[in-house]
């Protein structure tokens, strides 16, 4: 099928996609109707959601100019499928399988290659987008809708949904070589991460991507990562017995294949997966290898949040309530000791995911590198931010209300001049969410493209309180 037919069947879907707003009544809230979310907090169920269901496809891949034009509910999954076999992948590619393109962008998303390439949103060259109109308008960096090109990305549908991107390619090894460098803590980390950084290498080698892992106080391991077409070389399989993060603290090298790589954190949501005992050896053995993937751990989180099944037991064997803590947030290189010393003091939960990123910079005039600023989600250019991530539960002390903790990171993330990723739970107040999220922005942006409010808030859809 030639990309002709795929633009006809796109036409047709946000033909219906179009049809499907204008048939929801003024004053209904406005959501999507997908059966996959990779956001953490409960999903309000509207009687009639958005119809998206045709815009799920890569629309072409050109794999000599490294651009793919993608539909905005094609996951990263089925969008790795299409670029693959060109040696070919999206500059970030959340870890995730089934985070859409749409949603990474107007979220956020962040992986590996980050502090190379920013976030996905800046490797975006235009986007669609339906609109509270119910238009559908092409946003470019430049031209009569740069303003929504600008805030769209950390909208989370806010503004409007993506139903097509272009976006741009680099390539993907055949290989990937992984170096394991063991450190003694987040001190030796920060130190690493900085040089790296600095010189996009290590020991004379070339690195293309770098994530790491806290282990306790004094165990750290920073992963440094070459794409490599070169030399082959036999390479481990995570999606079977072993489990990857657990390789980490075993060796000091590892090879993956290209794929097998970017999906490294999938198979067992990270380290999530051993809350269902899919880790044990006897368990993994019966639990299906399709079911090693992070949207089946999703679902069964969503069975907990609906029926509350593990909170009953824990009662019932007369242990406390416990508070979601399950948080992706972006501090300052030079603070991230401060904070993870902060964090392991207060909140008892590890390992925490580390990876370091940068707004994406370009060499203009005079070999002057410089870097986009996105209003919703002010990163400052030329500055190295470390997204620590984690996601666990804590027990409710005495005295202490559901949501205290997460208001606790929040308020310390905020003084150390970093933020945090939307996608879970949220506690700021309007005033401060406004301040930190670029509400003046987005305001006036929502006041062109969506006059009359069919799209709930950003604060509402956050799920601010």
């Amino acid at each position: 099928m030639g990309p002709h037919h795929h633009h006809r069947q796109h036409r047709d879907a946000v033909s219906r996609l179009q049809a499907s707003l204008a048939a929801i009544p003024a004053g209904e809230q406005v959501r999507l109707a997908k059966s996959t979310s990779n956001l953490f907090r409960p999903r309000g169920r509207a009687a009639r959601g958005l119809d998206v269901s045709g815009l799920t496809e890569v629309l072409h891949v050109d794999p000599v100019a490294r651009v793919a034009e993608v539909q905005g509910m094609c996951t990263y999954e089925h969008l790795v499928e299409a670029t693959a076999p060109h040696w070919l992948m999206p500059l970030v590619v959340p870890q995730l399988r089934t985070i859409t393109l749409g949603g990474a962008v107007s979220g956020l998303g962040i992986e590996a290659t980050s502090f190379r390439n920013g976030l996905p949103h800046e490797s975006v060259l235009e986007l669609d987008v339906l609109t509270g109109t119910g238009e559908v308008v092409t946003a470019r960096p430049d031209g009569e809708h740069a303003d929504l090109f600008a805030t769209f990305p950390n909208s989370y549908g806010s503004l409007g949904y993506a139903t097509r991107l272009v976006i741009e390619l680099q390539p993907l090894g055949r290989q990937v070589a992984l170096r394991h460098v063991h450190l003694g803590g987040v001190g030796e980390l920060a130190r690493l991460v900085e040089q790296v950084t600095e010189d996009w290498s290590y020991d004379g080698t070339p690195v293309d991507a770098m994530d790491g892992v806290v282990f306790g106080p004094d165990e750290a391991v920073l992963t440094l990562a070459s794409f490599d077409d070169e030399r082959t070389g036999p390479t481990s399989d995570y999606t079977g017995q072993d489990v990857y993060y657990r390789s980490l603290q075993r060796y000091d090298e590892d090879r993956l294949t290209g794929v097998d790589y970017l999906w490294r954190w999938d198979t067992d949501w990270f380290w999530c997966s051993e809350a269902f005992g899919a880790q044990h050896p006897l368990v993994r053995r019966v639990w299906p290898r399709r079911w090693r993937r992070s949207d089946v751990y999703h679902r069964i989180v969503g069975l907990e949040n609906r029926y509350g099944l593990a909170a009953a037991l824990d009662r019932r064997r007369g242990l406390p309530d416990r508070e979601r803590v399950v948080q992706d947030v972006e501090v300052p290189l030079e603070r991230l000791e401060e904070f993870v010393a902060w964090f392991l003091e207060h909140v008892p939960v590890l390992p925490l995911w580390v990876c370091p990123l940068r707004l994406r910079e370009s060499e203009g005039l005079g070999g002057i590198r410089t870097a986009r600023t996105w209003p919703l989600y002010p990163l400052e250019p030329g500055r190295t931010y470390v997204n620590v991530g984690f996601w666990g539960t804590v027990p409710i002390e005495p005295g202490r209300r559901d949501g205290d903790v997460n208001r606790l990171i929040e308020e310390r993330v905020g003084e150390l001049g970093g933020h945090k990723s939307l996608y879970s739970d949220v506690c700021y107040d309007r005033q401060t969410f406004d301040r930190l999220y670029g509400g003046e922005a987005w305001r006036t942006v929502r006041d062109r493209y969506d006059p009359s409010g069919r799209f709930p808030t950003m604060y509402d859809k956050v799920g601010g309180r």
